[in-house]
């Protein structure tokens, strides 16, 4: 039996199981054999299930490995450190709308990992985290005068999107209070679309010849406008480009990393000195949902742009990352509980409390965003046996609200779990209130040396009176007069 310790305070629980933690694989490792992050995964399971993390009253719950976060933190800053030159400044931003979660994001700032935040809701969560201004980075093709001021006045590096935007940079620069004439406290540079083409997803696809994001560099007279740009405001010092995330080959992304590259030398040689310095070349790594292993790596990447670019990375230049899948997406799993088991037309059908409200991508384009889905029984231990094909369904009020359609699974019944694996971004916290369906509590996990699992809280699963205070609760009557 598994003894079960609670923390106090509710903060923490902790679960302890026999055996070792696993390790990652290496080439040691004998094929098929589980990583360290399965081992995990897989206790953290049983361990939710007995510290009643997950129930018949709370059926869905997120929950993210902490030690696997880390490590892709730490593998992010080796796998740059060894591809530039010592002093080089490199800045790794974290997407913030990936997983937009204050006490994520104050992990990931632990780990030397800053925010890059698109909106005033996301840059309000990275200072609640903690992140400092020096270390965030504004990016969105729709900020506003206000959003822009309050930027420029905490120093936060600004990305302007468009000759407007500058135009509206430029009026806040000679403003005064809080902005002052002269150079400004932020770095300040401009998004470049190289229009090098789209990859698989067209939806992600940000460096095609007609993306929203960005000046677009081969259109008629768009170069020598950008040029002429720099020279006219020699505060200008960074060039921006981000050529799209899941479904672009790292090759198209180095391709676009180049062509700002040999911008950002054509503005220094015409400004005859170094006035761009850094160049922030965006995140983008794609991620691997078809098994554990974690591919493309951050190293095999680097190595790349080292081939491709490398003037790019002899220290003349400061970089700046903004990653956010990759960091997160196989660290994180949905738990759901199975309510139901029936059939129709001869197949299996497994209705769970998981669907288009946490996984909206998947639901509505599964082609796209296919999930591994992994079964539990209702203690939380893998299901054994041979794998059946069957419907693995949410709760949601349509019939195409499936996580997985006619998916070979081990048979579910009626009481067990289900987990929906490679979830830590864009998918738990990217909440879609379809049903008024709750979001889902959200909890942190890590495994101590003897195998007990604690978990931390990083959010609260929504209760029904905040669902019927944001649907505007307190003016029940406003329609009623007038």
């Amino acid at each position: 039996m598994a003894s079960v310790q609670h923390n106090s305070q509710g903060g923490e629980h902790g679960t302890r199981h026999g055996g070792e933690q696993g390790t990652e694989r290496s080439a040691d490792r004998p094929a098929g054999e589980p990583t360290a992050s399965a081992v995990r995964r897989d206790l953290a399971v049983r361990a939710a299930v007995e510290q009643g993390l997950i129930s018949g009253t709370e059926p869905v719950v997120a929950l993210l490995d902490v030690a696997g976060i880390r490590a892709s933190a730490a593998a992010l800053h080796t796998a740059f450190e060894e591809i530039t030159a010592p002093g080089t400044p490199v800045l790794h931003a974290f997407a913030v709308k990936a997983a937009p979660l204050v006490p994520l994001l104050r992990l990931l700032d632990a780990q030397g990992i800053g925010a890059e935040v698109a909106s005033p809701g996301e840059l309000a969560l990275a200072r609640a985290a903690g992140v400092p201004a020096d270390r965030t980075v504004l990016d969105s093709p729709a900020k506003t005068t206000a959003e822009l001021r309050e930027a420029l006045a905490l120093g936060i590096a600004v990305n302007a999107d468009n000759p407007q935007e500058l135009d509206r940079i430029d009026s806040l620069m000679g403003s005064g209070p809080p902005v002052r004439s002269g150079p400004p406290r932020s770095p300040v540079g401009l998004r470049i679309n190289a229009q090098i083409g789209g990859g698989s997803i067209g939806a992600l696809s940000t460096a095609t010849a007609t993306s929203k994001f960005g000046v677009a560099l081969r259109d008629e007279g768009a170069r020598a406008w950008v040029v002429q740009a720099y020279l006219d405001r020699p505060w200008l010092t960074r060039l921006h480009t981000h050529s799209g995330s899941q479904g672009v080959p790292l090759e198209l992304m180095a391709q676009g990393v180049r062509a700002v590259y040999e911008l950002a030398e054509e503005i220094n040689a015409a400004a005859g000195r170094r006035q761009i310095d850094t160049l922030d070349i965006g995140g983008g790594l794609p991620v691997n949902f078809s098994s554990d292993e974690e591919t493309p790596t951050y190293a095999a990447y680097a190595r790349l742009l080292k081939d491709t670019v490398p003037g790019l990375l002899d220290g003349r230049y400061g970089l700046v990352t903004e990653f956010g899948r990759s960091l997160l997406a196989k660290h994180g799993l949905v738990l759901a509980r199975v309510e139901y088991v029936k059939s129709a037309g001869g197949r299996p059908i497994a209705v769970t409390h998981a669907g288009a409200q946490v996984a909206t991508r998947t639901v509505y384009d599964p082609a796209s965003w296919p999930l591994r889905i992994a079964a539990y029984d209702a203690e939380g231990r893998p299901r054994t046996g041979p794998a059946v094909a069957q419907d693995i369904a949410g709760p949601a009020c349509f019939a195409g609200d499936l996580l997985a359609e006619n998916r070979p699974v081990q048979r579910l019944e009626q009481g067990d779990l289900v987990a929906a694996l490679d979830t830590g971004a864009y998918y738990f916290t990217n909440h879609y209130a379809y049903n008024s369906l709750a979001r889902p509590g959200v909890h942190g996990f890590t495994e101590a040396s003897g195998g007990e699992v604690r978990f931390a809280t990083v959010r609260a699963p929504q209760r029904v009176e905040e669902i019927v205070a944001e649907s505007g609760g307190a003016y029940a009557d406003a329609l009623l007069d007038g």
